[in-house]
């Protein structure tokens, strides 16, 4: 076909405009600069979307967003219309994401004896994150699955457990060493070292095929309205691969993109009214042994040990004012921060120096209308996503593939990935999620909230009351292991730990 033209880009926009709603638009669409012909992100949106529908090919979302002309986005078009091609792949399972649930569900579906093709956007493990705190029971699991060591070997820091300071008087302490052994700790562990060894793990085992800097494109569905039968992702250069699997599911995130492409509302609430500003100060010598909350008048201010030699800092705002805080400076931001953790201002002072130092996190809850449909499930984040309070985003995105694990063993084995069957699945952690939500809000409401002398002498009161009676022994079990406590089903795992499987095919078409 002939290349696409300005007048091409023009009427696709003019039949696009008003195809969809705001909430189509995921985290990474912005408002960009070049749209001097009258049309918002939302229209390039959707006409992004039909040209890849109706030309067979994929477009990369970065270099979209990053266009400042319609001119560079044509160039995108015909170069990615120059190369199509497309690869199909033949397996069991479609895992969307390597963060924590697709990787750990991966392995232990590739252990079983079921062949996996696993998406992952990023083309590189390389990247930072700040949810790195491992609870007892997400431990126990990674040991189980035996990568726990290994990981925890790349670079760890043990921590004793969770105090909140009202200035400088101790309200709150939870030991975690009272829990039983080996598991009588938190575990600060890079996301990157946890990712890297299940990876590494994964490429051991027949069966596996890793689809790294690859987006997923859309669904299929070959009857209409019918099961989901693979999916369609797009790669670098704009190739695309069609992977055709008895089941998908979507590890992606709170802003899945497979969740949208089914048409599954993200269910998202505002729980919270609080967001947090996170950043890292190196601090060799200056570690806390333990995840502190620091309270001080209006501001409280998380901070814990993390590899290595560093000092995590999560600053909290009320919620959706961040921008009003960036807007007084850098410096302005310091004192308020060396106020709050006055053992620390050297260290601020020294190595918060420019705004780009800080990485906001706007904290809201979410839990998705539904996790699953004929030949589709939803886990970890894209089906509930949780606050950082208490530390359970990876705890839960580990508990989820654990019990996904053995019901799509036994539905792959019987040919039926349908909802019906794996409706058991959100009934087992439906309960779960919405549990760790009301504990979630509890805890911003008692430790991060304001409410006058009331209200910081009921938060005293229940301090106390956590820390010194039997009922907060089982508060602490509740958070460090969830309920009810989950293991991975290793009976279904290879004596070997691996079982032969046919590998994913692919053939060009």
């Amino acid at each position: 076909m002939a290349p696409f033209n300005l007048s091409d880009l023009t009427a696709l926009l003019r039949a696009c405009a008003g195809e969809g709603e705001a909430g189509d638009l995921d985290e990474g669409v912005l408002d960009v600069p070049f749209f001097d012909l009258g049309y918002d992100s939302l229209a390039i949106l959707q006409t992004t979307a039909r040209i890849e529908d109706e030309h067979g090919i994929g477009l990369d979302e970065e270099a979209i967003d990053e266009a400042e002309t319609p001119r560079q986005y044509l160039d995108l078009v015909n170069r990615a219309l120059a190369v199509r091609g497309t690869d199909t792949l033949h397996t069991d399972a479609v895992v969307v994401g390597a963060g924590p649930a697709g990787l750990a569900l991966t392995l232990m579906l590739l252990r079983s004896g079921v062949r996996v093709v696993l998406v992952e956007r990023s083309p590189s493990a390389g990247r930072d994150f700040h949810g790195e705190i491992l609870q007892p029971g997400g431990q126990r699991i990674l040991d189980q699955l035996g990568v726990l060591e290994a990981a925890s070997g790349r670079g760890a820091v043990a921590l004793d457990g969770f105090q909140v300071l009202e200035r400088d008087r101790l309200l709150l302490d939870i030991d975690y060493r009272r829990l039983d052994a080996p598991y009588n700790r938190l575990l600060a562990l890079p996301q990157r070292h946890l990712l890297d060894e299940l990876l590494a793990r994964c490429r051991q085992l027949p069966g596996f095929h890793y689809l790294g800097g690859h987006r997923i494109s859309s669904l299929l569905h070959p009857d209409e309205g019918g099961a989901c039968a693979g999916a369609v992702v797009s790669g670098p250069g704009g190739r695309r691969a069609t992977v055709r699997a008895q089941v998908v599911v979507g590890c992606d995130g709170r802003f899945s993109k497979t969740r949208q492409l089914a048409g599954i509302a993200s269910g998202r609430t505002e729980a919270f009214d609080q967001d947090v500003v996170w950043f890292a100060l190196p601090a060799s010598g200056r570690t806390t042994g333990r995840v502190r909350v620091h309270r001080a008048g209006s501001a409280a201010v998380l901070v814990h040990d993390c590899w290595p030699d560093r000092l995590r800092i999560g600053w909290t705002l009320p919620h959706h004012t961040w921008q009003q805080a960036a807007a007084r400076g850098i410096d302005d931001i310091r004192r308020e921060l060396a106020a709050a953790l006055p053992y620390l201002a050297d260290l601020i002072d020294e190595h918060l120096t420019q705004l780009s130092d800080l990485t906001l996190l706007d904290v809201f809850a979410a839990r998705a209308g539904q996790w699953v449909r004929d030949g589709l499930v939803l886990a970890g984040d894209s089906a509930h996503t949780h606050g950082p309070l208490g530390a359970q985003g990876i705890n839960q995105a580990l508990q989820d593939a654990a019990v996904l694990h053995p019901l799509l063993v036994a539905a792959l084995a019987a040919g039926d990935c349908s909802q019906a069957r794996l409706a058991a699945f959100e009934a087992a952690r439906g309960p779960a999620a919405d549990a760790v939500l009301r504990m979630q809000r509890l805890q911003a409401a008692a430790f991060f909230g304001h409410g006058g002398p009331l209200a910081a002498f009921l938060r005293a009161r229940a301090a106390r009351l956590v820390t010194r009676t039997p009922l907060g022994a089982r508060i602490t079990r509740r958070i460090a292991y969830g309920q009810p406590q989950v293991h991975v089903q290793t009976d279904l795992f290879a004596a070997d730990g691996s079982r032969p499987a046919a590998q994913s095919s692919t053939s060009m078409s």
